[in-house]
């Protein structure tokens, strides 16, 4: 983190240098001190989060044109990343960010929107949508619906209504999300954002086309997981579906395959770095590839990764206290 309050992208242990701050990755940090504080109560999360929502909501908005940048004095802005902004600055609970919430949730439902789908990227300060192209982030896809979460957590109507709106839109695409790609690496990295996916339907999982399609989809990446990883595997993706796994069971949406489960905590925690290096120590590693550890120490694999320990730790002692609010 930044004396300012924002987080890079990620850092490269093979450079030594960390890649630009992220207004994306700097909500997702909310995000996560924001958890760790709940399962804590250790204050210095709390004031983390504080921290770095300020950074959000006082230096990374663009009052220009009320939105969030992809980076401070970025010509771009993505749907995706100003839905996690928001979901951070909101899990705080605090109301010094509430307008500031409010007001990126509208960026979301105006700014971004296209005939039947949500543009992925428009450009400052015209917001016009930049053409699609090939790469997952630059469509429109199922993975937008974590970002729509945002509307959800407004606790307005109109917002709900948008939600389902997008929700309806991915459910009647992601089928064809994966493979997506006849690259099997490409495949690995969609996995992650078909994760998305299923994370939001965490949130509507009682209804019964979200249920059935959680059920599906954890099927769908497990196998592709398990058939790439010899080759290419990321500890997000196995994070993410460790998370929705445990999550569904709970909510009463899927049953929880125990042993699938354990394995994939397994693949997690090797992913945790033990070094004398404090910007390395407890991190964890963004993937491995022919077996070699890649030198990226990750903020949102971290995230997600200590999030989905803490979860199966809490499965196996029979301690479930995980709202799903709280998912990163």
């Amino acid at each position: 983190m930044a004396p300012d309050g924002g987080v890079a992208r990620y850092y490269r242990s093979d450079l030594g240098a960390n890649l630009p701050i992220s207004t994306e990755i700097s909500g997702y940090a909310v995000s996560t001190f924001s958890y760790l504080h709940a399962i804590t109560a250790d204050e210095i999360y709390r004031d983390a989060a504080i921290h770095s929502a300020r950074f959000l909501a006082d230096h990374a908005w663009d009052a220009e044109a009320h939105t969030f940048p992809f980076e401070i004095g970025s010509n771009l802005a993505y749907f995706f990343d100003v839905g996690i902004i928001v979901r951070g600055l909101l899990s705080t609970g605090s109301d010094e960010f509430c307008n500031r919430a409010r007001e990126g949730a509208l960026s979301l439902a105006f700014d971004f929107i296209g005939d039947g789908v949500f543009h992925p990227i428009i450009s400052l300060p015209d917001k016009q949508p930049l053409g699609y192209e090939r790469q997952w982030s630059r469509s429109p896809g199922c993975y937008q619906l974590k970002s729509a979460v945002a509307w959800l957590g407004i606790g307005d109507e109109h917002a709900a209504r948008m939600f389902d709106r997008a929700l309806e839109a991915a459910l009647r695409t992601e089928e064809s999300f994966l493979p997506g790609d006849a690259d099997r690496h490409r495949v690995m990295d969609r996995l992650h954002p078909y994760c998305y996916f299923l994370e939001a339907l965490l949130f509507v999982a009682d209804r019964e086309e979200c249920a059935a399609a959680l059920a599906s989809g954890i099927e769908r990446v497990a196998g592709l997981l398990r058939e790439i990883s010899p080759e290419f595997e990321r500890s997000d993706v196995c994070a993410q579906l460790l998370r929705v796994r445990l999550a569904a069971h709970y909510l009463k949406a899927v049953a929880l395959d125990e042993m699938a489960a354990a394995e994939e905590a397994a693949r997690v925690a090797r992913y945790q770095a033990r070094s004398d290096a404090p910007r390395l120590d407890g991190g964890f590693w963004f993937g491995k590839k022919a077996g070699e550890m890649m030198p990226y120490m990750n903020p949102v694999s971290t995230a997600f990764s200590l999030q989905a320990l803490a979860m199966w730790e809490q499965h196996r002692a029979g301690e479930w206290r995980f709202d799903v609010g709280q998912l990163i």
